[in-house]
């Protein structure tokens, strides 16, 4: 009991901390994807997000999907990082509702997440204050969206209520041609749920490492191996966070020589269980090639453009990250210098057709370098009695946007997908075709086929396209195969691609589909006379 009493009272702010993220997180995850009676409800800010992970999802506890290919591109392995999505398929082909196996393992990540930032902040500075307020940056963002906000809305009597019933983004650049991005909102951990659970381990990671003691080299020695287990494990969680903490350890492995040794073998250890892992995902030939390209999205590249977009983006944060270097210590600058490795190299290299996925290595950089904000601001309202409330305010402008970017969130409205207890033509493929079966299909999002967990011939072609695959070519023999005449041509396709099932929504207009042609060479297996969603069995007839 005595032991209890001291570790409650030892660890009271982190436990307190890990409450309010659990509650928090809690609340976050189930707003935008929780399920009705049957249906799914995905907030309509993560709907076309969710159109890729659901069917990812489902290929592993309703189909099978091993080895894993993509299940929206099939055929060719899989390229996305997809261990986190293939956890939550397990939990639900173990019989927990998909909401809860997806959101569960979303809250743990996400609290885990806050709890490393304050925690790895404390490491670093040695401050309770500078991990309460490192908390308070990353979730509410400090750029400059919310003079957009004010030059839209002038400051009124209705301001507050502007404010609260907001239901859009200020900014949502690229896509709407705004400076500022979409990507520092919190949506970004509601969308891409993996994303809260990678940065959390890597961040534990080193704050390991931050917390070896010297003279203890056997004990050292058994965490390093440990640590480079996970880090080899968490290749295919997050890929670019990977590589994100490998860099970081390599930092560290530089300056920090009494670390150097365990660093090494950590490095190691993970490069051996890593390897297998990328040559698996390299198997297939990508489109793509890591490229050279300068600013990341900031437009009509120059000095001054580069500046402004980060200003934008950044705020005031922009300024006080390079103050507080000056006055940081020595392992502190080191630390700095080391993450703005990661600032620099998102801004000179492309990894993926689409540069707006480097918006990971700044949403990591993001996380610590906001640590040295709160830091300098911890110390001037340490120093300084009659400089609080010029502190209250800087920190009243730096988490100004994050928090009108907060209540579209907040505010957000739900589309209901209807799910197989619900969804006769779901159910029927469930019930009637092999897990392993994979559909030609004319419907891009949520198809039939997709929710039950099939392989479909491609699904929305940006989310393959994104990692490197041939999606018009692909998009093109869809096309053809729906639309032809030619039965030796079709079963020649067929074969090469193992195709099993034609399933498609004959009253969709966008793409042609020769009806009569299916008619005449395949058994119509399954018709929704409401619908119109048909299913023929194409491999038998090939």
């Amino acid at each position: 009991m005595e032991d209890l009493k001291h570790f409650l009272k030892k660890y009271k702010i982190e436990l307190l901390i890990l409450f309010i993220s659990l509650l928090f997180s809690t609340w976050l995850m189930f707003a935008t994807f929780s399920y009705d009676n049957g249906d799914m409800k995905i907030a309509t800010k993560a709907w076309s997000d969710f159109a890729n992970h659901i069917p990812l999802i489902r290929s592993f506890s309703f189909g099978d999907n091993f080895p894993p290919q993509f299940p929206l591109f099939s055929g060719p392995p899989i390229k996305y990082h997809f261990i986190f999505y293939g956890l939550v398929g397990i939990l639900e082909k173990l019989g927990i509702r998909i909401d809860y196996a997806l959101n569960i393992p979303s809250i743990l990540g996400f609290s885990f997440l806050i709890l490393m930032i304050y925690l790895l902040a404390k490491e670093i500075f040695k401050s309770v204050g500078v991990g309460i307020l490192s908390i308070l940056f990353f979730l509410f963002h400090g750029s400059l969206d919310f003079i957009n906000f004010f030059s839209k809305y002038p400051l009124s009597q209705k301001t507050l209520s502007q404010i609260t019933h907001n239901t859009r983004f200020i900014s949502f650049g690229p896509y709407d041609g705004n400076i500022i991005s979409a990507f520092w909102n919190l949506n970004i951990y509601t969308n891409q749920r993996h994303l809260g659970l990678s940065y959390g381990l890597s961040l534990f990671i080193i704050y390991l490492f931050l917390k070896f003691k010297k003279g203890y080299h056997n004990q050292n020695l058994k965490k390093t191996f440990v640590i480079g287990l996970v880090l080899g494990i968490s290749f295919l969680l997050n890929i670019a966070v990977f590589l994100m903490t490998a860099i970081v350890l390599v930092g560290l492995l530089i300056f920090l020589k009494s670390l150097r040794r365990y660093i090494f073998i950590s490095l190691l250890v993970a490069f051996i269980i890593s390897f297998p892992q990328y040559l698996f995902t390299q198997t297939l030939s990508s489109n793509f090639n890591l490229t050279l390209h300068l600013g990341y999205l900031t437009s009509e590249l120059n000095l001054l453009t580069f500046i402004n977009y980060w200003f934008q983006n950044l705020g005031l944060h922009l300024i006080l990250i390079p103050v507080s270097f000056l006055i940081a210590g020595k392992m502190q600058k080191k630390i700095l210098i080391i993450f703005f490795s990661i600032f620099v190299i998102g801004n000179v290299l492309q990894f993926s057709p689409e540069i707006a996925a480097n918006h990971k290595f700044f949403n990591y950089f993001m996380i610590v370098s906001y640590m040295f904000s709160a830091f300098i601001l911890v110390k001037i309202w340490n120093k300084k009695y009659f400089l609080k409330p010029l502190v209250l305010a800087i920190i009243f402008l730096l988490i100004l946007s994050g928090v009108i970017n907060f209540f579209p969130i907040y505010n957000d409205s739900k589309i209901s997908i209807s799910d197989y207890p619900n969804n006769k033509n779901v159910n029927w493929i469930m019930k009637n075709t092999n897990p392993n079966s994979v559909f030609l299909n004319n419907q891009y999002l949520y198809d039939n086929a997709s929710l039950a967990g099939r392989k479909i011939f491609l699904g929305w072609p940006y989310f393959a396209w994104s990692q490197g695959y041939d999606t018009l070519s692909r998009d093109n023999l869809r096309k053809q195969l729906l639309n032809t005449n030619n039965k030796n041509l079709f079963c020649k396709i067929v074969n090469e691609h193992k195709l099993d099932y034609a399933g498609f929504e004959t009253n969709l207009k966008e793409v042609d589909i020769n009806l009569s042609f299916f008619d005449n060479n395949f058994e119509l297996v399954y018709i929704n006379p409401n619908s119109g969603y048909a299913i023929y069995k194409i491999n038998s007839g090939c």
